[in-house]
């Protein structure tokens, strides 16, 4: 098994680390790719145990990470090494297709999307802009924790799924759940 891991890496194709099960990939959309997105991306990524690949990337990024993004994701123990905000052309020619697309911003979600490779479930698991809060410092790191909070409680529920159980029309359809319900989240 050891041998053919490797040459599927090789090629480009995702193998995870728990025995080599399939790895779901999954792209986070905001307009800005510099906050919600990156966050979203670094907790599945963290919380995955191999069964999931994560990525993020925006229809105008800003060109680097917010600061207090970075802070909140360190303050959990999550590593934000390769973290960078990116454009989604990146993603919707020539890549490897994605199986999952989250929105993560209202904007995001209501803009012309490219047409992406691999017809992708979608879904939109969105949360107030942390970067738009106005105030002091306090207030503005409340904000990322709040959003952290509540992109972590939906990624948890996302990784209860068993994708492989569910056909396609089932899984949308939990996933819109997840988006519009989240968990119990506090606001």
């Amino acid at each position: 098994m050891f041998h053919v891991a490797g040459l599927l890496r090789r090629l480009g194709i995702p193998v995870s680390a728990n025995n080599g099960a399939r790895v779901y990939r999954v792209l986070f959309l905001c307009t800005g790719n510099s906050a919600r997105s990156i966050i979203a991306e670094a907790l599945l990524n963290h919380h995955a145990q191999g069964r999931f690949r994560a990525y993020s990337a925006g229809s105008h990024p800003k060109g680097e990470v917010h600061p207090l993004a970075l802070a909140v994701l360190r303050e959990r123990g999550i590593s934000t090494e390769g973290l960078r905000s990116k454009s989604w052309d990146e993603f919707a020619a020539g890549a490897a297709p994605m199986d999952f697309i989250f929105t993560v911003c209202d904007k995001a979600a209501g803009e012309v999307c490219p047409l992406w490779p691999g017809r992708p479930i979608t879904a939109h698991f969105g949360v107030d802009d942390p970067a738009a809060v106005e105030g002091g410092q306090l207030e503005r790191l409340r904000a990322f924790e709040l959003v952290a909070r509540k992109l972590e409680s939906r990624i948890r529920l996302l990784l209860s799924l068993r994708p492989e159980q569910l056909d396609r029309l089932g899984l949308k359809q939990r996933l819109d759940d997840i988006g519009l319900r989240g968990c119990g989240e506090d606001t």
